[in-house]
């Protein structure tokens, strides 16, 4: 992909590595997760080397994961809280699903969707760490009272399912807004897709005050 050098920067290095290591971590976490939700799913498991290897590796993953997405919720929670434009932008939604979004409200480098999106994240991942901590059971649940395990494993089920459902939304939507995918890749955008997709970031980028 030919970089134009008038293109603005979005991501730093360190912020697409945060990012990826958090993706990747993600994927190892849903594969083995998936292996122990239902015996139809189980297979999985040998990518891990079996069911063993993927019950002790689970666990450790899913520290390291949110040890990184926490890094990276520190880097980004100020972008993320909600103004008025991006209450507004929630309730123009649909006209930019239809297709129409020349009435939107100019957007800071994340639209509301993106806010939203992030805040439910923070919550999923919240829930999976306290919960997986209380379900670990070589080091923690031998402690815990076994109501508390297994109401524990329940919720891990249910906000690991939600998660997964938010983690495609935010891939389908990165391939959806056709120069979005190239911000994780190289840490640029190119400057009519800022201008388009968020005016009011692309002013402050740019400094310019018009259109």
């Amino acid at each position: 992909m030919i970089r134009d050098p008038n293109d603005l920067p979005r991501y730093t290095a360190s912020e697409r590595v945060n990012h990826w290591i958090v993706g990747m971590c993600f994927i190892l976490l849903s594969l083995s997760g998936l292996a122990f939700f239902h015996p139809a799913f189980f297979p999985l498991a040998a990518l891990f080397g079996g069911g063993v290897w993927a019950r002790i590796l689970h666990p450790f993953v899913g520290v390291l994961m949110a040890i990184f997405f926490g890094m990276m919720a520190m880097r980004f929670w100020r972008l993320n809280l909600m103004t008025p434009d991006d209450r507004e932008w929630l309730r123009r939604s649909r006209e930019m699903m239809d297709g129409d979004d020349h009435n939107m409200p100019a957007q800071g480098k994340y639209n509301g969707g993106q806010k939203v999106l992030f805040w439910a994240m923070v919550l999923c991942v919240l829930v999976l760490f306290l919960t997986g901590l209380a379900m670990w059971r070589e080091y923690i649940s031998g402690a815990l009272p076994i109501w508390l395990v297994r109401l524990s494993s329940v919720l891990h089920a249910m906000f690991a399912s939600v998660l997964i459902a938010l983690v495609t939304i935010h891939v389908y939507a990165a391939i959806w807004v056709k120069g979005t995918i190239r911000a994780m890749w190289y840490g640029t955008v190119t400057r009519p897709w800022a201008k388009q997709h968020h005016a009011a970031w692309y002013r402050e980028m740019t400094g310019r005050r018009g259109s």
